[in-house]
């Protein structure tokens, strides 16, 4: 790829794993686009759930890299990935799939999954479906109504392109869900370890996550954590 957008990426290997992570500077592609602002307003609260209903969890893997970009815009982001040592030219590269850290990544997410989960809603309107990024919570009143959502939900989830693994299925109490262990009778938060001195990528990646889960419980919106959000 020769755009003009075209960024070095370094490859950087997972403690502890044979996986390996891209790290690239974006600022001079979010710089090109228009912030949209976040249009989910805070994390579905489940307490508002019906008491006695049944409960499904889904963990969509990967969410991010299972979204196309468009042919035409898929140039601009492009990226080099340098050899060592310099010991051969760059090699370039452009993605194919939605990168993470892109500007409005997280809103698009959340559309993108929104729109494949339309036509759900409206196929079972007597369900409940809450969705927020890469997870899903699906109540019915009946386990046989909350069997038929299901497989019907997971089967649309993968002809559009996106994995469910099935041990991320939670089909029994407790369920956890956005920081929250829900059971039969009670829902607490999950114990978070915040640590206010990041000093890595996936320090501030951690930090975003668990702000996010603690929001709801100190009735901050989305809105207010936007300016934190921008500066991560």
């Amino acid at each position: 790829s020769n755009s003009p957008w075209n960024t070095p990426v370094f490859v950087i290997k997972k403690p502890g794993r044979n996986r390996w992570r891209l790290l690239q500077d974006l600022r001079k592609i979010n710089a090109t686009i228009e912030d949209m602002g976040p249009r989910q307003l805070g994390l579905p609260s489940a307490s508002m759930l019906p008491r006695g209903w049944k409960l499904a969890v889904i963990d969509i893997k990967d969410c991010f890299f299972n979204i196309p970009l468009h042919p035409q815009d898929a140039p601009r982001f492009a990226f080099s990935v340098p050899s060592l040592n310099r010991q051969a030219p760059l090699w370039r590269y452009h993605w194919l799939v939605f990168p993470q850290g892109v500007k409005n990544s997280p809103v698009i997410c959340q559309l993108y999954v929104a729109h494949i989960l339309s036509p759900i809603r409206k196929m079972f309107p007597d369900a409940i479906i809450c969705h927020y990024m890469d997870e899903i919570l699906i109540t019915t009143e009946t386990d046989t109504y909350l069997e038929t959502v299901l497989q019907k939900t997971v089967r649309t989830i993968e002809e559009a392109g996106f994995q469910i693994a099935e041990e991320k299925i939670q089909r029994t109490c407790p369920w956890t869900y956005l920081g929250l262990w829900i059971g039969e009778r009670t829902i607490v938060p999950q114990q978070l370890s915040i640590r206010d001195d990041p000093k890595t990528l996936r320090d501030l990646h951690q930090l975003r996550g668990n702000t996010n889960r603690v929001s709801p419980l100190l009735g901050i919106t989305m809105e207010d954590l936007t300016p934190l959000f921008n500066l991560l």
